[in-house]
């Protein structure tokens, strides 16, 4: 959930803090006082396009902060291991944004500085804003199908793996297919590029770890002083003038004289003798080495020349000697295939029509599955329908397919266009009028109606989407009476799986509040103001009057405004 919202020099708030509940929250004000600047403050953390018309004027900056609270299970944890980005065990994410008057914008997710894109990504998987102004996802046909997969999600995510892989094993096909079957022209400069590369791999004579070894002898030649020096001295002080051995050997000879009546000398004595002759092997295999050691200038060279013709290699064909060795495999591959283009242009249309086949096979399945949810939505929808007093609307969801070309699987004896989630396309339908056809949702509803159509798809949705926080702008415009109270009880409905932020006009939505908070202006020292109060029970009920008669309190709306605060705690109860 938003647990805490901070914004300030932001349009026309100076400083504002808001501590935010579980629940529904309401927020409620004259027009003009700022409630839709919060909205669209949230709006901004949730990766929205930024202007420096919402810096306050006379500042540098505006700056909006958004403290979150999720559970471990919640799909935010992914986006952050993808991203690379810290949260605390008790699951807080903080989400920044600052907009300088300058236009700059900068993000930060949890302090990390990230791009708008990746503010996006998180944003959208915490909060879900609907606002009567803009083009809501629910009504988009481009996310119905999306819409009816998270639905129906776990009785399709087995079939949408496997179908994923043999999707993307044909996509993989057609590739090697239309790379295969390019102009005459573009395969013979590709042929000519080929040959010419194995053939100086082929030159090249690579060997394994060829590099590795001539690095490390070249590094030898150039210490050769270093380690001629290094043992000679050794040696010679161990068999030379220093005479390092004939000292052991005396040392040796006069503790096994005392051996013999001595326990502990005794040990030391046969220890000793261990090590001399361990020693002086090692003082023969040193002079072994010195005999053997010759500086090979000419050998020094021919590394240096073969380590420079590698690394010019390196560049062209791998960043190792493996590398360029499994390239130069790969590309011999390629030359067979183009120089033997016809039958392997065969198999792949044989391998690539076996793919199809098990692809359309998954394809079909997965629209079985999709066929059987969309009923059991549509009559879902339905009855959230009928509790908003739209009993007499019907809603369906249409499925329809893309005619594929001769390449392309078939379907029944008819090539069909696959895409990335199966054969389907779908589009969510409804009529509201009896006698009336279906129609796409964002063609067909008024205003009101429309209003009552996305709650009714919301509250279906939302116990499925994830999100953390919704939140409503004035989507109930445009309803009143029965209706506006239909909506209340919806919208406090989808409070009851996630957190909800609603700014209303509506007296029957703002009695459903768990937290109701009101949004002010004020003008002081010649500037305006936005200030932010959380209402105690009785301010309740004055401002659900004040909401009713639309100017001064009564005792009649005071009275009707206690009585649809009554009301609404009834149905809280139920």
């Amino acid at each position: 959930m938003l647990t805490e919202l901070s914004i300030k020099d932001f349009a026309i708030i100076d400083k504002v803090t808001i501590t935010f509940k579980e629940g529904l929250t309401v927020l409620t004000g004259e027009t003009g006082a700022g409630k839709s600047i919060i909205i669209d403050a949230i709006q901004l953390l949730s990766g929205s396009r930024g202007s420096v018309e919402f810096v306050r004027h006379g500042t540098k900056k505006a700056d909006i902060e958004g403290l979150f609270t999720v559970e471990n299970s919640h799909p935010v944890y992914s986006k952050a291991e993808e991203f690379g980005i810290d949260i605390s065990e008790d699951g807080m994410v903080v989400l920044q944004r600052t907009i300088t008057n300058q236009g700059k914008s900068i993000c930060r997710v949890n302090g990390k500085l990230v791009t708008l894109a990746i503010l996006k990504e998180f944003g959208r998987s915490l909060i879900d804003i609907h606002s009567q102004h803009e083009t809501q996802s629910l009504m988009d046909p481009e996310r119905h199908i999306e819409l009816l997969d998270l639905y129906a999600h776990r009785k399709l995510k087995d079939t949408k793996d496997e179908y994923t892989i043999q999707y993307e094993q044909l996509l993989s096909l057609k590739k090697r297919y239309n790379e295969l079957s390019e102009n005459e022209q573009e395969m013979a400069q590709r042929l000519d590029l080929l040959e010419f590369q194995l053939r100086e791999l082929q030159e090249a004579e690579l060997m394994p770890n060829e590099d590795e070894e001539l690095s490390e002898e070249r590094k030898k030649l150039m210490n050769f002083e270093k380690v001629y020096q290094g043992i000679h001295d050794a040696y010679n002080s161990l068999y030379g003038e220093q005479r390092g051995l004939d000292w052991l050997s005396h040392a040796m000879s006069s503790l096994e004289s005392a051996a013999g009546y001595d326990e502990q000398t005794s040990k030391l004595s046969e220890e000793l003798n261990n090590h001399y002759y361990m020693v002086e092997e090692i003082s023969f295999q040193l002079s072994s080495q010195l005999t053997e050691m010759e500086f090979d200038p000419e050998r020094l060279n021919f590394i240096e020349s073969r380590l420079d013709e590698l690394n010019r290699l390196k560049k062209k064909y791998g960043q190792t000697v493996e590398r360029m060795m499994e390239y130069a495999s790969e590309i011999e591959e390629e030359i067979d295939e183009i120089k033997n283009k016809d039958s392997h242009l065969n198999r792949l249309e044989i391998q690539m029509k076996d793919a199809g086949a098990d692809a359309v096979l998954e394809a079909k399945h997965l629209h079985e599955i999709r066929a059987k949810a969309a009923v059991e939505l549509s009559e879902s929808i339905h009855e959230e329908l009928k509790d908003l007093y739209l009993e007499k609307a019907a809603f369906n969801v249409g499925f329809s397919y893309k005619e594929g070309n001769s390449s392309d699987p078939e379907l029944d004896g008819q090539p069909i266009r696959l895409n990335k989630r199966g054969m389907d396309f779908i589009t969510f339908l409804i009529t509201t009028n009896p006698g009336e056809p279906l129609k796409e949702i964002h063609k067909t509803a008024s205003g009101g109606e429309l209003s009552r159509i996305m709650l009714a798809l919301k509250r279906i949705f939302s116990k499925h989407q994830g999100v953390t926080s919704v939140i409503f702008d004035e989507v109930d415009t445009g309803v009143s009476g029965r209706v506006a109270q239909a909506i209340g009880e919806k919208i406090h409905g989808i409070s009851e799986g996630s957190q909800v932020l609603c700014i209303s006009h509506l007296p029957q939505v703002a009695a459903m509040a768990d937290t109701h908070i009101r949004i002010e202006k004020e003008v002081k020292n010649d500037r305006t103001s936005t200030l932010v109060y959380e209402l105690s029970e009785e301010d309740k009920a004055d401002e659900i009057s004040r909401m009713i008669s639309g100017a001064e309190m009564t005792a009649t709306t005071i009275e009707h405004a206690r009585e649809l605060l009554t009301l609404a705690e009834k149905h809280k109860q139920k």
